[in-house]
């Protein structure tokens, strides 16, 4: 569904991404490891349109959108939960979920009840506002807020960054099941390994702007992706 080919990205004179290339499939997890500062954060905004790409390609289902708006990529089904969460701290949980009405047609402008079957914590904090939840309660919000879309792309930067234990594994559950209903890219960026390894179909790390090891899931050699993931 998606392919990512040989994409160099640079802020200003300072080259974050060199020659990036990645494939994301429907009905699977794609994990893309890495230290800070390697270029996750970059690739995905590139997926995304948050920052345009100097060289190479992105095609979304059959269509290149290496040169397409950011609201146009949303209406073609990509969604963005981006590192940090970034929810409306001033909007409740109801209008921070609604805020993802933007990308899709009149008719699909209601929350499907099954944002609250994922999340059950939402549904009883809906009059509250965003910034009053935990760092593990915006982050499901801000999951739930990219459902909305009813996306067939779903791009996680760290959802598991300052989340305690027990709402991981929660994060964990969504995704597996999310993926097994098939009709879903899920692109994953992820530092804690464990998480990674036991979602990833394909991965992929980087670093310093390259891809320096990728493969099936299964075929994942911990000690080769420990060392690229370590200080």
């Amino acid at each position: 569904m998606l392919t990512v080919e040989n994409v160099d990205l640079f802020y200003g004179a300072s080259q974050a991404l060199r020659g990036v290339s990645l494939t994301a499939a429907k009905d699977a997890v794609t994990c893309v490891m890495g230290r800070n500062g390697v270029g996750k954060t970059s690739l995905m905004r590139a997926i995304v349109g948050q920052q345009p790409v100097r060289r190479g390609r992105i095609t979304w289902e059959g269509e290149d959108i290496t040169r397409m708006p950011t609201y146009e990529r949303a209406a073609r089904g990509i969604a963005f939960v981006p590192q940090g969460r970034e929810i409306f701290p001033l909007l409740t949980v109801e209008e921070n979920l609604q805020t993802g009405f933007a990308a899709v047609p009149r008719a699909l402008r209601h929350v499907p009840d099954e944002i609250f079957e994922l999340f059950p914590v939402l549904r009883q904090m809906l009059s509250r506002r965003g910034g009053d939840l935990s760092g593990g309660q915006q982050q499901q919000l801000a999951i739930g807020r990219a459902l909305v879309m009813r996306p067939r792309l779903l791009v996680l930067d760290e959802p598991t960054e300052g989340i305690q234990p027990s709402i991981i594994k929660d994060i964990e559950r969504v995704i597996r099941l999310l993926v097994s209903r098939g009709n879903l890219a899920i692109l994953l960026v992820e530092q804690y390994f464990e998480f990674a390894r036991d979602l990833a179909d394909t991965y992929a790390v980087l670093d310093r702007g390259e891809v320096v090891a990728a493969g099936r899931g299964d075929k994942m050699v911990e000690a080769d992706v420990r060392r690229h993931l370590t200080v």
